[in-house]
């Protein structure tokens, strides 16, 4: 009796050291925060990502955009992680902006709020870094680096900003595509969110970009980037 007392005990301490602790989490390969069906890309992605799809490249009239990837657009040239390109708004269709004319403390804010790329104003350069694998975005605007303002307060906190001469903290960012989408979501390092357009905004700061989600939860955060040409 006691032997198999014994050995019964034994059975439930190795069942007890084998089992998962209550609430632990499943394993899963994805890394934390990234949302599912998207995927982190780095400098040369960026670069070939339009190629390793097989469309054509097509010619395109000076001044004209030409779509990277996504929806409503045909094929492009490769992009280059310098630029430039254009950030095209899923949400309301609307490129994206730099607003250099902006008084203080909104000046070089960015919004996606032209319906055309008209030159330096809705083209930017994507910089990639090797070391710590983020991007830096300069506006081709005032070429100042776009900087997430997480110490504004209200409704204009975490607002995106092309206002720094160099590229710290404030901004780094990771892009990641959605390859059944074709789109991409872009997440600022400073505070671990992604940028949304704030299309239900109003006055000066409507459709302002912000790094303020912590998840993709749909056209808000997700944008479609285009080379510029001509």
């Amino acid at each position: 009796m006691t032997s198999t007392l014994l050995s019964l005990s034994a059975l439930l301490t190795a069942s007890a050291l084998a089992a998962p602790s209550a609430g632990a989490a499943p394993h899963n390969d994805r890394p934390a925060g990234v949302p599912a069906g998207w995927e982190r890309v780095a400098g040369a992605d960026l670069t070939h990502i339009t190629g390793a799809s097989g469309r054509q490249q097509s010619p395109s009239a000076p001044g004209r955009q030409q779509p990277l990837s996504g929806s409503g657009g045909s094929a492009s040239a490769p992009a280059d992680e310098s630029g430039p390109l254009a950030i095209k708004s899923m949400r309301n269709g609307r490129f994206t902006a730099t607003e250099v004319n902006y008084a203080a403390p909104n000046t070089g804010a960015l919004r996606a709020r032209s319906t055309a790329v008209t030159g330096a104003w809705e083209s930017f350069a994507f910089e990639w870094d090797e070391a710590d694998q983020t991007f830096a975005i300069k506006s081709l605007a005032n070429n100042r680096y776009v900087a997430v303002e997480k110490n504004f307060t209200g409704q204009a906190q975490n607002t995106l900003r092309a206002r720094s001469t160099t590229a710290g903290g404030w901004e780094r960012f990771e892009i990641y595509h959605n390859e059944d989408l074709n789109l991409y979501a872009l997440r600022s390092t400073l505070n671990n969110l992604f940028v949304a357009m704030e299309n239900s905004y109003t006055g000066s700061l409507q459709y302002t970009l912000r790094a303020r989600s912590a998840d993709v939860t749909g056209s808000w955060e997700q944008f479609d980037l285009y080379t510029i040409v001509g």
